[in-house]
């Protein structure tokens, strides 16, 4: 399959080699002239079949492509949009940005006003990532056992979805439908409120040097992602803000209450029932895998599927049946 990559970043960059080792003919492009200096040079030491090829414009590596898949920021993304229709891409296009309704509407809106229409869009998310960035962090088996969301909206493209489908379980990662609202409402709680909470909770010894000496594994593992660069946080949580604002209102709340709790006459007792859940949660995470079963390959039969957190590991030949899994239950 002729696929190209736009944006080389750390999932950009594995994406365009996990498909290069694939067997796919690839193409990659990046904004910035130094990282499609280094993505050539890494091309060039590539074993001869595991070898991709650098673009030199966003038309350029759309054109002979079936496929695009843009790995590139949120506000990037009208950018390339417009230099492919420019180009005049008629094909396929997904891509791997952490919020998917904003995603969703510029595709649409492009889809109107374009003279040659695109063939399709499917959003997509890889729920994976590093604390090394960039195109020299990038692991062709990154995404190995990742869940990789692709959206099944009531406008999507059966056919299409399965195409990506079966391409992403080629890449061994794990296949989750859903709905762009459902996920951008999902990666607020799991993804980018976490992001804001290290960043606090980081900051909170800035001016503290007792507490920086002190501080050990609990405060390691809870601000890990506060090293992000914070234009990329920034992104992430300001292109999700409504529903980043409403899972950070509930869980003020909850901490409120735990306040409420510790001014209590036995605070150590006050508070056991109110740790219970979060303790319960995190020792049933993430989810064992249940058994398999062939499902027929309808969309509302995989949105169910998605909807109690199921995944797919395979898509049939004929596009007929997935092979999906379902978490098993403690």
């Amino acid at each position: 399959m002729n696929i190209a990559v736009i944006g080389l970043g750390l999932i950009g960059g594995s994406l365009l080699r996990a498909l290069a080792v694939a067997g796919h003919r690839v193409l990659g492009y990046d904004a910035d002239p130094a990282i499609r200096a280094t993505a050539r040079t890494a091309a060039a030491k590539a074993s001869a079949d595991h070898r991709w090829q650098i673009a030199a414009s966003v038309g350029e590596a759309g054109k002979p492509s079936e496929l695009v898949v843009l790995a590139v920021p949120l506000t990037s993304v009208a950018g390339v949009l417009d230099e492919l229709v420019d180009a005049g891409f008629t094909g396929l296009i997904t891509d791997v940005t952490s919020v998917k309704e904003p995603v969703r509407e510029l595709v649409e809106e492009r889809m109107r006003r374009a003279a040659t229409p695109l063939a399709g869009f499917v959003g997509g998310h890889p729920m994976v990532g590093r604390d090394q960035s960039g195109f020299e962090a990038a692991d062709p088996y990154l995404f190995t056992q990742c869940a990789w969301v692709l959206c099944l909206e009531e406008e999507t493209s059966l056919p299409d979805w399965l195409h990506l489908a079966a391409l992403v379980t080629s890449l061994d990662a794990r296949v989750v439908p859903t709905t762009a609202a459902d996920h951008d409402r999902s990666v607020a709680r799991v993804s980018h409120l976490p992001h804001l909470l290290a960043a606090a909770l980081a900051a909170s010894i800035a001016a503290d040097p007792l507490s920086a000496t002190l501080a050990a594994g609990s405060f390691r593992d809870g601000t890990r992602v506060a090293a992000t660069r914070p234009e990329l946080t920034a992104e992430l949580a300001g292109g999700n803000a409504q529903p980043v604002a409403e899972a950070l209102d509930a869980l003020m709340a909850d901490l409120e209450k735990a306040g409420t709790l510790l001014h209590r006459a036995d605070p150590i007792r006050a508070l056991r029932p109110w740790l219970r859940p979060g303790f319960e949660a995190r020792s049933q995470w993430p989810a064992l895998a249940g058994d398999s079963a062939d499902l027929p390959a309808r969309a509302d039969v995989l949105r169910r599927l998605g909807g109690v957190g199921g995944w797919i590991i395979d898509v049939a030949g004929d596009r007929r049946t997935v092979t999906a899994v379902r978490p098993a239950h403690p």
